[in-house]
């Protein structure tokens, strides 16, 4: 049996290798500079409008748009605001969505829950794809397997460090805009931290799945466009599930709405992800949420803590299932 402290010094060591591999094949300046970019436009957004308007005591978070606003909006007394919000040093601009502080939640949201979420999970999913394929090769392995080092230790470190290069990304983008976005208009927001737990989640749960398709195939090719595959199919099963079980669909048997249970409990929930981060930045105010997932939350069916736990425990079993595959695979 191979000591802990083995298993142990292995897995730093691959964390500490996977951070090498970033450097040396320019991905960790490559997210850097994007993390730069995004700063930079942080920096130019500004938000002209009068300070936060006092709100009365049971006072209904009523308002209307400026250029929907009608004399009738008026005379009801419903709160019209009023103010311009600036982006790219005020090339663009648009109308104040509700306060200076819902208008700076709104370009948060676009930025962690659209671009980071979304799109930078991709990009993370993409990039990141080729350094198990590329480390599981023949010629790069076989020195790690010669000596006494537990096989699940050498993934498990490499999935580690790969999650945690993720994680540093993930906290510099969100501290590079969130201070950008404070210095350019005075409004520091904490809930926009939430994002970084969440897009760490996100990506780990699916580099589980990129990792199993790695040990299998060994192919770069496979394991992107295979996470990829298996992103959108996460997607379409949580949007399904809500869909059927948020609204009354005609023609959906009870068979049917067992298949999407259990489809949705069983795989990771990249909707979910993306609605705990919205419900946490208070988004609903301002901003039009997703209809199936209001609807699941309107018929108490939409838990949150089991839809990370549930997520997680996937990526676990998908991680332990690579571990194995990679135990029995001969060089």
């Amino acid at each position: 049996m191979i000591p802990v402290p083995t298993a142990i010094r292995t897995v730093r060591w691959m964390v500490r290798d996977t951070f090498r591999q970033s450097l040396s094949t320019k991905l960790f300046w490559v997210m850097l500079g994007l993390t730069g970019l995004c700063t930079l436009f942080c920096l130019g957004v500004s938000v002209d409008a009068p300070p936060e308007r006092p709100r009365a005591p049971g006072e209904l978070p009523l308002f209307v748009p400026r250029q929907q606003a009608t004399p009738e909006v008026h005379q009801e007394g419903i709160f019209v605001p009023e103010g311009k919000v600036r982006l790219g040093f005020g090339l663009v601009e648009f109308d104040i969505v509700k306060s200076r502080a819902d208008s700076v939640r709104l370009v948060q949201l676009w930025l962690a829950g659209i671009l980071a979420d979304t799109a930078g999970v991709l990009l993370a999913l993409l990039w990141t794809a080729g350094f198990l394929p590329t480390f599981l090769e023949p010629n790069a392995v076989t020195v790690l397997l010669a000596k006494p080092a537990p096989r699940w230790a050498i993934l498990a470190g490499k999935y580690l460090g790969v999650v945690l290069f993720v994680g540093v990304q993930a906290v510099v983008f969100v501290a590079g805009t969130w201070f950008g976005l404070g210095f350019a208009t005075g409004v520091w927001d904490g809930a926009y931290w939430f994002a970084v737990p969440l897009l760490v989640v996100n990506f780990a749960v699916f580099y589980a799945a990129s990792a199993l398709l790695a040990v299998c195939t060994r192919s770069t090719v496979v394991s992107v466009f295979g996470t990829l595959l298996f992103w959108v199919l996460c997607w379409a099963m949580n949007f399904t599930h809500h869909r059927v079980v948020g609204f009354d669909v005609p023609g959906i048997t009870p068979e049917a709405v067992t298949l999407t249970e259990v489809g949705y409990w069983t795989l990771p929930k990249p909707l979910d992800m993306s609605g705990i981060f919205f419900e946490a930045m208070g988004a609903k105010d301002y901003s039009t949420p997703v209809p199936e997932l209001e609807a699941v939350k309107r018929r108490g069916v939409f838990h949150p803590e089991l839809a990370v736990l549930t997520s997680l425990l996937f990526a676990a079993g998908v991680l332990a299932l690579a571990a194995y595959e990679f135990r029995q695979m001969d060089y």
